[in-house]
């Protein structure tokens, strides 16, 4: 059975359609196409004064790993100001939240980490923000399990997620915290494999504390307390 179309509907549906916006977004690495409404572009539009990023990778395979820590971190800071990170927008799971008085886009990108730029930087354009407004938590396994190292700049380390950020920002002028995931249990295991593990509950129970302090942390920084953030937690 054929559904027709009247000329009255056609009308409708090109109005409908000029109201719409198409934006693309990544889901595990792969371009998607979605519809937002002008009232949804409203809602990402007003002024930003940081963005806050959890680095990680999308998708059930990767979630509580090792290398997912930035993205925990993310999970925790919602839930503490009560946000949900449910929006698709430069390439991540966005929402925002007042934090410490400023106004934080918060995200968790979900270009795969080794390309995570991509959203930082989108980003940025955007709000026309600084890459100094740019907060970026992430794990490092130089660092003991649940330890966190806060750094107004510096290199990558080899986290391939600050990588990316620093190569197409162009700067590694950026405030970081690294949360410590632990080395690898011997020098001929396998890197990829050790970040993509899970934590044993005994690790996990350190990295709860460690998703909490790095959100205190977080709450200090933006509120121009990197100091104090650093004797702090460091």
């Amino acid at each position: 059975m054929f559904a027709y179309v009247t000329q009255t509907n056609l009308t409708r549906l090109r109005s409908r359609s000029r109201a719409m916006l198409r934006t693309d977004y990544f889901i595990n690495g792969e371009k998607q196409m979605g519809l937002f409404s002008k009232k949804d572009k409203k809602e990402f539009a007003p002024n930003i004064d940081w963005i806050i990023v959890g680095l990680g990778n999308p998708g059930s395979q990767y979630a509580n790993t090792r290398h997912n820590c930035g993205w925990l971190t993310m999970d925790r800071l919602a839930e503490k100001y009560g946000i949900k990170l449910t929006r698709i927008k430069f390439k991540s799971f966005c929402g925002e939240a007042v934090i410490s008085g400023k106004k934080c886009l918060v995200m968790k990108p979900t270009t795969m980490m080794n390309a995570s730029g991509e959203a930082v930087v989108e980003a940025m354009n955007f709000y026309k923000l600084p890459i100094e407004r740019v907060l970026v938590v992430c794990d490092d396994i130089s660092l003991d399990v649940g330890a966190i190292r806060i750094r107004r700049k510096g290199s990558d380390g080899g986290q391939k997620g600050l990588r990316s950020i620093i190569y197409l920002s162009g700067s590694d002028n950026f405030h970081r915290i690294k949360i410590g995931i632990g080395a690898k249990p011997h020098p001929d295991y396998d890197l990829a494999a050790w970040v993509l593990s899970r934590f044993t509950p005994q690790e996990f129970e350190k990295m709860n504390a460690a998703f909490d302090n790095a959100v205190s942390a977080a709450e200090l920084i933006i509120d121009s307390k990197t100091d104090e953030a650093m004797n702090k937690y460091n």
